[in-house]
């Protein structure tokens, strides 16, 4: 059992992003505007993200490599990557506040990616957000994460907060007053640190399920198979009915042929912590071979639950 200490004592950075606001944001009271769609400046960055392009993303693994642990993968059900801030132009920014960088294995391991960008320091001080979720009484929020949310060959937390340190620190909807961004949580939370961790990690449950991606495929007849393979085009169209857009769709292995990830492009209605995301095309093309068959492989055996 984790003993509750405030996240303060156990994360020293949190110093740089703790700059206070009297403006609480109540975006209640700003007329919502679907991101991406603006066609003059955002008044409040923090009720509207400027990186609005918002991919729901999700895998389809086979194993975790952590069986032997207890670490499983859901029945019945594509497990989470994460929830993406593109920007309009289908560039994107990666930990953009490193006041808040909490993964242990940052990748990239700069802001840009290129060896002239900002180092992104690797975290040394554990798991954060099982303790915080703890804290705080979420434990429903933090079972579902458990059960859907999970890492391969690493503990499940590791990925969490890689997740939240690369992608939702470029939300402009969840800034906590880094380096002059507004604080869109003001004097509302003693810590606005720790407010937006659990706003990102409701947001992305909240995104997941509104993309069931297993059952969706599953009533067209589309279910793991160690013996039968499908073609792109009929998973695509599957996807693309059932979530009102076409979806990216990602595939391993020499010839690109193991389906692995689909991404769904949104944009948000106001708030992606409000879960309003109207489905667009995607914006890149999916990588899955076009003319051989795709394999949507079946669980390893003891791998799933």
């Amino acid at each position: 059992m984790y003993p509750l200490i405030k996240l303060l004592t156990i994360l020293p950075l949190l110093a740089l992003g703790d700059a206070r606001s009297s403006d609480n944001h109540t975006c209640a009271l700003t007329k919502p505007i679907y991101s991406c769609e603006n066609t003059t400046a955002i008044v409040d960055t923090c009720c509207t993200p400027t990186e609005g392009l918002v991919l729901v993303t999700q895998y389809w693994d086979t194993y975790t490599g952590l069986e032997n642990e207890g670490s499983v993968l859901p029945k019945d059900s594509w497990t989470i990557h994460g929830l993406w801030p593109d920007r309009c132009d289908g560039s994107y920014g990666q930990y953009c506040d490193l006041s808040r960088q909490y993964d242990p294995v940052p990748s990239p391991n700069t802001t840009t990616g290129k060896p002239d960008g900002t180092p992104v320091p690797a975290w040394q001080g554990g798991d954060v957000i099982t303790p915080l979720l703890k804290e705080y009484g979420k434990y429903d929020l933090l079972a579902f994460m458990q059960k859907f949310w999970k890492s391969q060959n690493s503990p499940d937390w590791t990925f969490w907060q890689h997740e939240f340190s690369k992608h939702a620190t470029c939300f402009t909807t969840y800034d906590v007053g880094f380096n002059g961004s507004p604080d869109c949580y003001g004097t509302l939370y003693g810590n606005s640190t720790e407010a937006s961790i659990i706003d990102f990690l409701d947001s992305v449950v909240k995104a997941q399920v509104q993309y069931p991606t297993y059952q969706w495929l599953e009533q067209a007849g589309i279910v793991p198979s160690n013996s039968t393979s499908y073609k792109i085009n009929d998973i695509q169209d599957v996807l693309t009915n059932a979530s009102g857009a076409e979806p990216y769709l990602g595939c391993t292995g020499l010839t690109r042929q193991v389906l692995t990830e689909v991404w769904y492009y949104t944009h948000s209605y106001g708030r992606p912590q409000d879960g309003f995301l109207k489905p667009i095309d995607q914006t890149t093309k999916s990588n899955c071979n076009a003319t051989e068959p795709i394999w949507y492989y079946e669980r390893t055996e003891g791998s799933e639950y």
